[in-house]
């Protein structure tokens, strides 16, 4: 992503691609579109219920930031790991069917986390298993979204908003759910309802009716090495592409990754789990805002806007390092929240424009690995750091970290100058830069 655009300001286009009726015809909210809609939403509630199921359980148990560290860590080091191999997957084969099984698979995973905690028989080594399988699964299950939302929605910048509202109220909703849940039943009752919403979401997506790709046969044709490597040259032609990953790297290990399970503790050892469900709310009420002025506001060049937005995430790590009231943590988490998710609609919807239908799922792989890659290390250096320089120190740290990122990205032409995609036709075939070949850096 970063590298300079040598000052053109070239607008490419969506070109129509012969043969390739993969995009949805019609509004917004079609029968797929609902049930697509539905489903995110419904992951997303157990996604944000778990993490304060998970830090409540391991902190009343007697475990530390350390711990809860080294647990979020296993997963994300596995999704990491694993998610390039899947985006080659999922532009092999059926992504949804393989989204489906992923789903299912994770039912299981969260059900046997579930029993751990009902029986109190907490062995940290079993639960990063659990966490690392549940890593996996999601590997799988990301890449094909990017290749299903162009196919159940024209508007790719709406649906992309819409989800993302969805998303967000449901991060708003799952966290305030999983505090009174502990309260109510242990944390092993969240995860018999975060298992819940795997199967919710797997029925949702085997209720889809989608149109057909009109895709050749080659991706199977070829060996599973050379699409991988195909997927990387797509990668890395992408001057802005990469240079965000790259930057986003350094926010993963210095500020995003140790700033989760710091949080977490200390608020959970402060103000107790109700508290940490409040605020984690409040910071998904600021993203559902983010996501709805992302659905409006349709910037000329979206990864300027969304950098900019970004300027307010700092205010998450600094408003717990600071020591501030509940209300003022809460307000710091919610301005931070409707920066990152406006953001979020930005960047998704620059990949989902720019990159050709064929290689999208691999490209966004990359995209995903890249991000996440250095978030274990920050989620497995937050116990340490904070032993040896103190909690709200490292905080303060990543507030500064996250500041410098957003600053980054602004300063590179490549993605502060990106501008966005114009479709024409009906197909979601690869934009094409005026006066240059589709795939190339525009």
């Amino acid at each position: 992503m970063p590298g300079a655009l040598g000052g053109r300001d070239t607008a490419p286009i969506m070109t129509s691609a012969p043969g390739d009726i993969s995009v949805a015809p019609g509004g917004l909210w079609s029968r797929n579109f609902s049930l697509f809609f539905a489903a995110r939403g419904i992951a997303r509630l157990g996604d944000t219920m778990a993490p304060v199921a998970l830090a409540a359980g391991l902190v009343l148990s007697g475990y530390g930031a350390g711990v809860v560290g080294a647990v979020l860590a296993s997963m994300t080091a596995c999704f990491a790991g694993f998610v390039i191999f899947g985006g080659v997957i999922a532009d092999r084969v059926n992504n949804r069917v393989l989204m489906i099984g992923a789903d299912l698979v994770r039912v299981v995973v969260q059900a046997l986390m579930a029993g751990l905690f009902f029986t109190g028989h907490i062995v940290v080594w079993q639960i990063c298993v659990l966490s690392a399988i549940n890593g996996i699964c999601a590997a799988l299950f990301q890449p094909g979204l990017p290749t299903l939302i162009p196919r159940i929605a024209a508007d790719v910048q709406g649906a992309n908003g819409a989800i993302r509202t969805i998303e967000s109220l449901m991060t708003m909703a799952g966290p305030a759910v999983a505090g009174a849940l502990v309260g109510l039943t242990e944390p092993g009752g969240v995860f018999v309802a975060y298992a819940i919403t795997y199967l919710a979401s797997a029925i949702c997506l085997a209720l889809l009716r989608l149109p057909p790709t009109g895709r050749s046969m080659v991706a199977k044709e070829s060996s599973f090495r050379s699409d991988l490597v195909q997927g990387w040259q797509e990668f890395r032609s992408r001057t802005w592409l990469w240079g965000v990953i790259v930057i986003w790297m350094v926010l993963m290990i210095s500020s995003w990754g140790p700033m989760i399970p710091l949080i977490a503790t200390e608020v959970v050892s402060e103000h107790g789990p109700r508290t940490l469900g409040l605020v984690n709310s409040a910071m998904g009420a600021g993203m559902a805002a983010g996501a709805l002025i992302a659905m409006r506001v349709r910037p000329v060049r979206p990864l300027r806007a969304g950098s900019v937005a970004l300027l307010l995430y700092w205010m998450q790590p600094a408003s717990v390092a600071l020591e501030l009231p509940v209300p003022l943590i809460a307000a710091g988490l919610a301005a931070a929240g409707a920066a990152n998710a406006f953001w979020g609609v930005m960047w998704t919807t620059s990949i989902l424009t720019q990159v050709p239908t064929e290689v999208r799922s691999r490209v966004h792989a990359y995209d995903v690995a890249g991000s996440v890659a250095m978030m274990p290390v920050g989620q497995a250096l937050a116990g340490p750091a904070s032993e040896i320089f103190g909690v709200r120190e490292v905080l303060g740290f990543n507030a500064v970290m996250a500041m410098g990122v957003a600053v980054a990205l602004l300063s590179v032409p490549a993605i502060r100058n990106l501008r966005k995609a114009e479709v024409r036709g009906t197909s979601d075939a690869a934009p094409a830069a005026v006066g240059e070949s589709a795939g190339r850096e525009t």
